[in-house]
C-alpha cells in the first residue's frame, strides 16, 4: 500500500504517557528510535514520580537524541482533579514546540494529550492514541469501570486517529464506546531482528519462571496455588518471579500460606533476557492482557511457554492458540504444567521454534513504526481536507 505523501516528509511528535515502565515504555521508546532514525523529531511526556533507577537510565541515554526533549510532570494514577492542569500544561508545551502530532499512550496519556482538543476548537496538532489495554483492560466495581468508559467517550471527540495495538482492544472499544467515524488502525508491538536469538536456561534454572509486574491483574496468585497443586505429589518445582509491582508482599506470603516459600524466588527487576536464563518454562496466567511485550520477547527467544488465552495473546499464538489455557483455573494450570515436565525435549524445542518463526514474520519494530506514521499522515491528510475552501461546507465521511 502507498504510503500518503505527508509520511515522507519530517514530523514534529510528541509522546505521551504516564509510567516508564513496563511493555508500554519500552513500545515508546523503540517507537521513539524508529521515528527519529527515520529523520522525525521527537519528545516525550511522561510522570516525574515513577520508573525507577532503570527508567532513568533509559530516558538519560535517549534525552540526547530529543530534538524536541524531555519533560516529566507530577501525574496522578487514579483519574484526578490535578489532571486537568496537566493536561493544559502538556498542551502548553505542545503548542510551544510547535509539533505535529501529540501522541498518547494508555488511559493517563491517551487522556493528556486529547483532553486540550476536547476543551479546545483549536486544530493543531492532530492527536493520536494508543490505549496499551489501559482502561479497557481495568477491573474494579462496575461504576468506576462505567466512569472510565464515559471518559473515553468524551475523549472521541478530540482524537484524530486511534492506533490500536492488538485486535482485541479495537473489539473492546467498539463493545465498550460504540462505533467510530475516526481514523482506526490496529498496529502490533514489534520486535528487532536481534531479539529473535534462541535463550538457553542455566544449568541451575527453576522449572518455572514468571517475568512482569507483581499485580492482581497477571494472576500470579493462580500460578502459586498451581505449584502447590503439583507439590501435594511427588515433583516439587522451582519457581522464580521477577519482576516487582504493588503486590509483592501478599505474594510472598501467599506462597508461604500454600506451604511452597521455600520453592518460590522472587529475583526483583532485570532485562528479560537476562530472566529467560532462570527458568526453563515461562508461565504467564494473566487475568487481563492486551498485546503483551513478555509474550513476544519469549516467543523470539525460543523459550517454552504456557499462557492464558486472554486479551491479544492469542493474536501472538496465531496458528497455535490452541496451545493456550483459559485464566483463573489453578487445577487445569497445575495439570498443564505438570504435563510440561515430562514432554519430549526435542517436541518442546519443535513447538517453540515453530511459534518464533510466526512471529517473526508477523510481529517486526520496522512495520510498526511504518504502520504509526502512515496513521499520523493519514490523519494529517484529513485534517488539510476538511480545512480546504473546496470543502468548507461538506461534511467529510470517514
Amino acid at each position: 500500500m502507498t504510503q500518503p505523501a505527508s509520511a515522507s516528509r519530517k514530523l514534529r511528535i510528541l509522546h505521551v504517557l504516564r509510567a516508564p515502565l513496563g511493555g508500554l515504555f519500552r513500545h515508546v521508546v523503540d517507537l521513539t528510535r524508529e521515528q527519529i532514525e527515520r529523520g522525525h523529531a521527537v519528545g516525550l511526556v511522561t510522570d516525574s514520580r515513577t520508573g525507577g533507577r532503570r527508567a532513568d537510565e533509559t530516558l538519560d541515554a535517549l534525552t540526547p537524541s530529543l530534538e524536541l526533549g524531555l519533560l516529566r510532570i507530577p501525574m496522578q494514577r487514579p483519574a484526578h482533579i490535578l489532571d486537568i492542569p496537566a493536561a493544559l500544561r502538556v498542551a502548553a508545551h505542545a503548542n510551544a514546540l510547535n509539533v505535529d502530532v501529540v501522541h498518547g499512550h494508555g488511559s493517563k496519556g491517551g487522556a493528556y494529550a486529547r483532553l486540550p482538543a476536547v476543551l479546545s476548537r483549536a486544530d493543531k496538532p492532530v492527536r493520536a492514541y494508543t490505549p496499551h489495554g489501559g482502561s479497557f483492560n481495568y477491573r474494579s466495581g462496575p461504576l468506576i469501570e462505567r466512569t472510565y468508559m464515559a471518559i473515553e467517550r468524551l475523549l472521541v471527540a478530540g482524537t484524530d486517529v486511534y492506533l490500536f495495538e492488538s485486535g482485541y482492544i479495537a473489539q473492546q472499544f467498539r463493545r465498550r464506546v460504540g462505533p467510530t467515524t475516526k481514523l482506526t488502525r490496529i498496529v502490533y508491538n514489534g520486535l528487532s531482528p536481534n531479539e529473535f536469538v534462541p535463550v538457553a536456561p542455566n544449568a541451575d534454572a527453576a522449572d518455572f519462571l514468571y517475568v512482569g509486574e507483581l499485580r492482581a491483574a497477571k494472576g500470579i496468585d493462580t500460578l502459586i496455588d498451581a505449584i502447590a497443586l503439583i507439590s501435594q505429589g511427588p515433583i516439587k518445582p522451582r519457581l522464580v518471579l521477577v519482576g516487582s509491582g504493588p503486590d509483592d508482599a501478599k505474594l510472598i506470603e501467599h506462597a508461604v500460606q500454600r506451604g511452597i516459600g521455600e520453592q518460590v524466588t522472587f529475583a526483583g527487576v532485570m532485562p528479560a533476557h537476562e530472566a529467560f536464563r532462570l527458568g526453563r518454562v515461562l508461565v504467564v496466567p494473566s487475568r487481563a492482557e492486551s498485546l503483551p511485550y513478555i509474550v513476544l520477547e519469549a516467543a523470539a527467544a525460543e523459550v517454552p511457554l504456557v499462557a492464558t488465552d486472554v486479551g491479544g495473546i492469542n493474536e501472538i499464538f496465531g496458528p497455535y492458540r490452541d496451545r493456550l489455557i483459559v485464566p483463573d483455573d489453578p487445577q487445569l494450570l497445575a495439570a498443564t504444567l505438570k504435563k510440561t515436565l515430562t514432554r519430549p525435549a526435542d517436541q518442546v524445542r519443535a513447538e517453540s521454534r515453530a511459534l518464533a518463526d510466526f512471529v517473526k514474520t508477523k510481529f517486526k519494530i520496522s512495520d510498526m513504526a511504518d504502520a504509526v506514521i502512515a496513521g499520523y499522515a493519514e490523519a494529517l491528510a484529513a485534517r488539510r481536507s476538511r480545512r480546504s475552501p473546496a470543502n468548507s461546507s461538506v461534511v467529510p465521511s470517514s
